[in-house]
This record gives C-alpha cells, sequence and structure tokens, in this order.
C-alpha cells in the first residue's frame, strides 16, 4: 500500500465498521421484544443475539486487545452460548465495541496497516490491512444474517438503513 493511500484507507475502514455497528444497534432495537433476539428461523443455528455478541468481541479482541493493548479478554464460547438477555445489554455491547474502535483506529498510524498482524490466525499471518478489511466484512456478513433473521421470524420489513451512504463521509 503506497503512503499516500494508507491514511485514506485507514480512515475508510474506520468509517466503514463504524457505520455497520451503529446499523447493528439499529438492527437489534428493531426486534420488538427481547426474546425474539435468542429466537432462531427454522434450520439456523446463531440467533440475532449471539450474532450481535459475536460481532462485538470480535472487534473488542482484534482492534482494541491487539491493536490497542487495551487488556480485553474474549469469551468467544460464551458469544455463541448465551440464549438470553436483553435488547439493552446486547446493545451496550455493540456500543463497547463501537467505542473500541473509534478510539484504536483514530489513533492507529496509517503506516501500521502494512506491517505483520501482531497475532496468526487459525495459523496463517497477515497485515493490519488486510486484517481490518475482513473484519469489516465479516461484521458485514454478521448484521446481513441478523436482518434476515428479524424478518423470517417477525415478518416485518421495516430497514436498519444497514448500507446508509451518508454514514461514510467522514465528519473530520
Amino acid at each position: 500500500m503506497s503512503s499516500e493511500s494508507a491514511p485514506r484507507t485507514l480512515r475508510a475502514l474506520r468509517l466503514l465498521l463504524l457505520r455497520d455497528l451503529e446499523a447493528f444497534q439499529r438492527e437489534i432495537a428493531l426486534f420488538p421484544q427481547d426474546d425474539d433476539l435468542w429466537r432462531v428461523p427454522p434450520g439456523i443455528l446463531n440467533p440475532a443475539g449471539n450474532l450481535a455478541l459475536h460481532a462485538a468481541g470480535n472487534l473488542r479482541h482484534f482492534v482494541g486487545a491487539i491493536l490497542g493493548g487495551d487488556g480485553f479478554v474474549r469469551d468467544r464460547e460464551g458469544e455463541f452460548s448465551r440464549r438470553a438477555g436483553s435488547r439493552a445489554e446486547v446493545l451496550a455491547e455493540l456500543a463497547r465495541a463501537r467505542e473500541v474502535v473509534a478510539k484504536v483506529l483514530g489513533a492507529l498510524p496509517p503506516a501500521r496497516l502494512s506491517e505483520p498482524f501482531p497475532e496468526a490466525l487459525r495459523g496463517l499471518q497477515t497485515d493490519v490491512g488486510t486484517l481490518l478489511m475482513h473484519l469489516a466484512t465479516h461484521l458485514a456478513f454478521h448484521l446481513g444474517q441478523a436482518g434476515y433473521h428479524r424478518r423470517a421470524l417477525l415478518g416485518d420489513s421495516t430497514s436498519a438503513q444497514a448500507m446508509s451512504v451518508q454514514e461514510l463521509m467522514d465528519p473530520d
């Protein structure tokens, strides 16, 4: 990655992650009852509540703990095994992930994008920029799943406006 494009790329990755975390919060808020977060359509293993907890835990681990050194300890198994809780609790986890992403990526030097990510993933090494792109697509994937879960379970076609281009405009 060229030194000229690195700041723009980092800014774009930060904005994408922040946009999709906010959209995930809107998606969770559209579930009318707390119990609905933990129901699944037939043939689906993970309810929207677990998808949201997993997305938040994933970002807090890779961005907060690994890149930011904030000491967060992930409970990946708990992200998937939990089957109850309030929308407020899930929203709070997404908000914490958003705070971490904003802080860490807001302070990350753009030159770090081309450096090796400090931790191998399933035995594979990649650079920070590629991992951040992976995290952005991973978050978007689970956000989309949660939206389809809600629609399939509740028959509600209300949109969380997850792909808002306006939210990609940099306020800085």
